[in-house]
């Protein structure tokens, strides 16, 4: 085999290695409006993806024993057939989801079928071509088998690598998951048009072309499919979407959505107007700590839709509210379609919310609202008790942490962890919830409230929703057989809340 040639094997793994990891990597993206971004969603696509390139290694490796010329041909069809299956992946996904959620299973069942039925056989057919080329660049260079072998192991990983690194900085980001699966297409295309014309059989190029420009038809009458994207924008970190909820509410007001999971309805007429019931439950906590003030200096972990900083700019003109949110798309799409208006009162900062804390003075808050979970994935780091000693060194003697958890309504493993983690920090760390919620089974949006002394009721009534209403809650009254022995301390270097949430996992929908 000539130089020209042996480069060309070497040049297709690595290709193929780098395509096989960004669709690795865009998968998490496509299914997270419908499943959301979890460690779940994560690990079942992983393993598909894993299955996948080991079925596709093995079958590889049993064509691989082919001749030349039948081996290049075969890596043809499986590049071709590669072509076609990752172009309907997006029809796949609009009709696989909305059946696999609706079933009994729970979400981790829901994510492990859907990533299986969407990803498995493309990353079989990208992986199986690595054994043909490797054995034919063996076969190439017989005098150099060990060099060989470790040259295409490393082009292999080195590929991988080059693709994770253009999934997750370039493509998804510049193109969306769309636009990459597409590019992801026309490259698995070009390279079975290149390998059919090399093997020099007839008949294989002929398939091969069929095959291609079936993927080309298909993704011709089917481009609205193809490039419509169930996103109004596509950042770094998230599926956002701006819904119109004005029918929910009967006034003008809209929720942004960050991957399948609402993060605040803002109405355009009244900032301080708090449709969600944590919400204004959050707003009614801190205004009965701090009745009759217009300077309150508040911290926010998590922005979304700036629904409660817009709302206390308005509400605590003369204070100060620093917003941590980690996504400059999801501030620039709350000003720009949820009415957030930029206000001296309101600063924002676009890193992490534990680093942003850090630069505040020591006893400067009133206080510290904690709304950056999202669904079943919580970041870890915010929920320790290093970070909520950290925020206590923050807090005036007379302020509060509030924070937002959802967990189960029955034997709530993670609420009643993060309970016992605040309650190594704070002297009084009280659990609130809405009563028209108690009653129900499935999820619960607890809210913690954690500070120096409790608040001086128990029972809070909305002013805005005739019939509202909330009341705190002993938490022996959800934890069932649940002993505070068998809950941990959630700390920087154990928490486990993937797994002490893995029952509201089981829930979700």
């Amino acid at each position: 085999m000539t130089l020209s040639g042996r480069i060309g094997l070497a040049a297709a793994l690595f290709a193929t290695s780098a395509l096989g990891l960004i669709l690795e990597i865009v998968a998490a993206r496509l299914i997270a409006p419908y499943v959301g971004m979890s460690i779940y969603t994560w690990t079942a696509i992983i393993a598909t993806v894993l299955a996948g390139m080991s079925a596709g290694h093995w079958i590889g490796g049993r064509l691989a024993e082919r001749p030349d010329r039948q081996g290049l041909g075969i890596i043809a069809l499986m590049l071709a057939l590669a072509t076609l299956n990752v172009l309907v992946i997006p029809v796949l996904l609009r009709w696989a989801a909305p059946a696999l959620l609706q079933g009994d299973g729970g979400v981790v069942v829901a994510v492990s079928m859907l990533s299986g039925v969407l990803f498995f056989v493309p990353s079989l057919l990208i992986a199986g071509v690595t054994p043909i080329l490797t054995r034919i660049a063996i076969d190439a260079e017989p005098g150099r088998r060990g060099i060989v072998i470790g040259r295409m192991f490393a082009l292999g990983a080195g590929g991988a690598i080059l693709g994770t690194l253009a999934a997750g900085f370039v493509f998804i980001s510049w193109i969306g998951s769309q636009g990459t699966l597409l590019s992801i297409a026309a490259a698995l295309g070009l390279m079975a048009a290149g390998f059919a014309l090399w093997t020099r059989q007839a008949r294989t190029a002929q398939v091969s072309a069929l095959l291609v420009i079936l993927a080309a038809a298909f993704a011709a009458f089917r481009a609205d499919a193809l490039l419509a994207s169930a996103c109004d924008v596509e950042s770094r970190y998230y599926c956002i979407r701006i819904v119109d909820f004005s029918a929910e509410t009967d006034r003008e007001s809209r929720l942004m959505v960050l991957d399948h999971m609402g993060h605040g309805i803002n109405d355009r007429h009244d900032p301080t107007r708090l449709h969600s019931s944590y919400v204004e439950l959050t707003d009614r906590m801190v205004a009965l700590r701090f009745p009759g003030t217009l300077k309150l200096s508040s911290y926010f972990i998590g922005g979304g839709a700036y629904t409660l900083p817009r709302a206390w700019a308005a509400t605590y003109p003369l204070g100060t509210h620093v917003v941590a949110e980690v996504d400059p798309m999801v501030t620039k799409l709350a000003r720009e379609r949820m009415w957030f208006e930029p206000s001296p009162a309101v600063r924002i900062g676009h890193v992490d919310g534990r680093v942003l804390l850090r630069a505040a003075k020591d006893a400067s808050l009133d206080v510290v609202i904690g709304d950056a979970f999202h669904d079943i994935s919580v970041p870890q780091h915010l929920v320790t008790l290093e970070f909520a000693q950290e925020i206590r060194a923050k807090l005036r003697p007379d302020g509060a942490y509030v924070m937002t958890v959802i967990d189960a309504a029955r034997e709530p493993k993670f609420m009643l962890s993060m309970l016992k983690t605040l309650r190594e920090v704070f002297p009084a760390v009280e659990i609130w919830v809405d009563d028209e919620q108690m009653g129900g089974g499935g999820r619960l949006t607890y809210l913690l409230s954690a500070s120096d002394v409790p608040a001086p009721v128990s029972t809070l009534t909305s002013r805005q929703n005739p019939g509202r209403r909330w009341h705190r809650v002993n938490p022996g009254a959800v934890a069932g057989s649940l002993s505070p022995d068998d809950l941990p301390v959630l700390t920087d270097d154990l928490a486990p809340v993937d797994r002490l949430i893995g029952v509201v996992a089981e829930q979700a929908r």
